[in-house]
């Protein structure tokens, strides 16, 4: 395989060769599994998402230019799945199933286009929201987080010459390669590539997600990235994300429907898909108030992915839920995701080995770590806590909890009704970074 030169092709950049979203394929691929379930059973649905910078230090207005950002998602807005990419999802294998998507779905699909969005500044921060029906937003949220990431790195090195840029990227690569060799050493790891959202390049994850293919062999399951499994013959992971419950308690008009939102998802889901897509994410409004009610059906799943708290603290919460039910450990699955590094991996790897089958989604560490490699001093390069949340549906205010009130997102009054109905029990605030 020819290795693409990456110092040399950013000193180069050109729109015709690199544009920063490429494909509609450039997603990750649990948007397009709960976009199906969107499409099929919530099509009415209004859903605005909204890009939040947590890391409120960086003025994000400030370091990328306002005409190059309206270019990028105007671009984005061109694209459409092409022929190829539409015989590969109906065709592919994905979990062990074939024809996961719908043919229905895949020909609405055919002629899906990114809705418009709208753009302003305020206080050095930009306010980009993407309001519409749920089915058309939902797809916003990757190729949005990837274009103003991407653009920042750019800004970043725009100084650069081209051995600043061979420097830093032979800086970058030793740093990642390093981490491989670490994560080489542990029997049976199981590791994916979750980076796509705050990457620091298109070009920088595929470079990371090939050297993880090389580095360590079968210990690495795939990517999320639907366009790279696609380009080099990866499985392509993911399964749900905090929206979809948000979405769903923004439309509960009782405060018992808004208790049982987290669990009408899963019915949701599991008529759609099931065996490994079978995976709970716990925490939107905080995992010990889901355990607490959680029906005995829930622990029949395949596993849970637990988000925002410490992984060890999170995960053995699980298990004690699990063996409450009477469920042995050993036989599901935790995926933890959130925020890791490879210490933490080790760390937690080295904890629950023997007690539960792991898998580690592997993200902004992985695809955006370029602390201490810039030839010259800038914070440009460090990647920072952004996201794409959805924030009202139905013009109704969503609100995320998280285990982490860091992490939390709404209007403060409906933050505040939420915790009323869902409690505060072992939310713990903790510094984000990513």
């Amino acid at each position: 395989m020819t290795r693409t030169d990456i110092a040399q092709r950013v000193y180069n950049h050109t729109w015709k060769l690199d544009p920063i979203v490429r494909s509609l394929l450039d997603t990750d691929f649990y948007k397009l599994l709960m976009l199906q379930m969107i499409w099929g059973m919530y099509p009415k649905v209004e859903a605005t998402f909204s890009l939040i910078n947590r890391t409120t230090s960086v003025r994000l207005a400030d370091e990328i230019d306002e005409q190059e950002l309206r270019e990028q998602l105007d671009h984005a807005r061109t694209l459409r799945f092409t022929k190829k990419e539409m015989i590969w999802l109906g065709g592919n294998t994905f979990y062990g199933r074939k024809q996961i998507f719908e043919p229905e779905f895949l020909a609405w699909l055919e002629n899906f286009r990114l809705p418009e969005y709208e753009l302003s500044k305020r206080d050095g921060q930009y306010e980009l929201t993407f309001p519409g029906p749920w089915m058309y937003t939902t797809l916003w949220e990757i190729p949005a987080l990837a274009i103003i990431n991407e653009l920042r790195s750019r800004s970043a090195m725009k100084s650069f010459g081209p051995f600043g840029l061979d420097v830093l990227y032979a800086r970058a690569k030793a740093k990642m390669w390093a981490k491989t060799e670490r994560l080489r050493a542990l029997p049976g790891i199981r590791i994916s590539d979750f980076g796509t959202r705050r990457r620091h390049s298109f070009l920088w994850q595929r470079w990371c997600v090939e050297a993880l293919k090389e580095g360590i062999g079968e210990a690495f399951t795939g990517t999320s990235n639907v366009l790279l499994a696609m380009d080099t013959d990866l499985e392509a992971l993911g399964t749900n994300a905090h929206e979809l419950p948000m979405v769903l308690a923004a439309l509960a008009k009782t405060e018992a429907e808004l208790k049982a939102a987290p669990y009408r998802v899963l019915q949701d889901w599991q008529r759609y898909y099931g065996g490994n897509l079978l995976i709970v994410l716990p925490d939107s409004f905080g995992t010990a108030a889901f355990l607490r009610d959680a029906p005995d059906w829930v622990a029949g799943w395949t596993g849970f992915r637990p988000d925002s708290a410490p992984p060890i603290e999170g995960g053995e919460k699980i298990l004690a839920w699990w063996r409450e039910k009477g469920v042995d450990p050993k036989k599901k699955l935790l995926i933890f995701s959130d925020g890791l590094e490879v210490d933490t991996i080790v760390e937690t790897y080295n904890h629950f080995k023997g007690k539960v089958r792991m898998s580690f989604g592997w993200g902004t560490n992985l695809t955006n770590d370029f602390e201490d490699c810039a030839p010259e001093e800038t914070t440009g390069l460090n990647a920072i806590s952004l996201v794409c949340k959805v924030t009202e549906a139905n013009g109704r205010p969503a609100v995320k909890l998280s285990d982490n009130p860091a992490k939390a997102t709404g209007d403060r009054r409906e933050i505040a009704r939420y915790l009323r109905v869902f409690g505060e029990v072992d939310r713990v605030e903790q510094l984000v970074k990513v």
